[in-house]
């Protein structure tokens, strides 16, 4: 059984990841011609709220007591796939 301070560190330190990826995909997307912005911009909104998401369920994990946040980690561990899923599609379309 993983434990909680292990769980939120490892999520913590790949959301640091995604977060500095989608930096540099913005960065990518500023320095762009305007047709290919508007579609990197929507692209980068879409990850940037499921990086919220993602964010917001290990904060509740955080905040949780006890045993609880075992309960919790199956949403988080989903939000978090979709974020990942989200990125590397991005990646894909924008790395070209």
């Amino acid at each position: 059984m993983e434990n909680r301070e292990a769980y939120i560190e490892k999520f913590n330190a790949q959301l640091k990841e995604i977060r500095a990826d989608l930096d540099k995909l913005d960065a990518k997307a500023r320095q762009s011609e305007a047709d290919l912005k508007i579609k990197y911009q929507d692209q980068i909104e879409d990850l940037k709220r499921k990086q919220i998401e993602a964010q917001a369920k290990l904060d509740e994990i955080k905040n949780s007591s006890g045993d609880a946040w075992q309960e919790l980690k199956a949403g988080a561990d989903v939000a978090f796939e979709n974020l990942k899923i989200s990125w590397n599609n991005a990646w894909e379309k924008f790395k070209k």
